[in-house]
């Protein structure tokens, strides 16, 4: 298995390969990074001010993925998702391809100063999240559970960067 982070956006490199190792230390697999693109108009909706995380997926899955592959997309703009205020992420099981929003993981948004290791934390719980559920894992409800649904920033924070008990053994074919 190999999973490929792909900026969208400008997104600091020192940001991304912070989370490649993180990523690979968790999953024990290759983590590349590969050039993302930057135009991100297509999913923008000028009434919410936010960005669709299903049209960006759309453009992640039009680039070539090989089997057994993961692509994980990350952005730093308001995702949302219909029905929804906003999203920290969304997979897409199908393809294996998902992405994560470093936007309300910041400190900033919230009108505190930067904490560059509570990014890095969220936003590592965040893409562990969303290939778990690439690989099939829904939404648990152990509130430490990497898996959980974070509704909010706390539950975020809350929860652990581990699959719970019940979900690990989903994982082992994985990590």
């Amino acid at each position: 298995m190999k999973i490929v982070l792909i900026p969208l956006g400008n997104i600091d490199s020192e940001i991304i390969e912070e989370l490649r190792n993180k990523v690979k230390a968790i999953f024990h697999c290759p983590v590349e990074m590969e050039t993302g693109f930057s135009d991100l108009a297509q999913a923008y909706n000028r009434q919410r001010e936010q960005y669709l995380a299903s049209e960006l997926l759309v453009i992640l899955n039009a680039g070539k993925k090989g089997e057994n592959e993961r692509v994980v997309g990350i952005a730093d703009v308001d995702l949302y998702a219909p029905g929804l205020n906003f999203v920290f992420g969304e997979a897409d099981i199908r393809s294996g391809t998902a992405i994560i929003s470093l936007c309300r993981l910041r400190q900033e948004y919230y009108g505190l100063p930067p904490d560059k290791n509570s990014l890095l934390t969220r936003a590592t719980k965040e893409i562990v999240h969303e290939l778990g559920h690439t690989f099939g894992l829904g939404h648990c409800p152990d509130s430490k559970c990497v898996m959980l649904f974070s509704n909010s920033l706390a539950d975020t924070d809350w929860k652990e960067v581990n699959f719970c008990p019940k979900c690990c053994p989903k994982m082992e074919f994985v990590i």
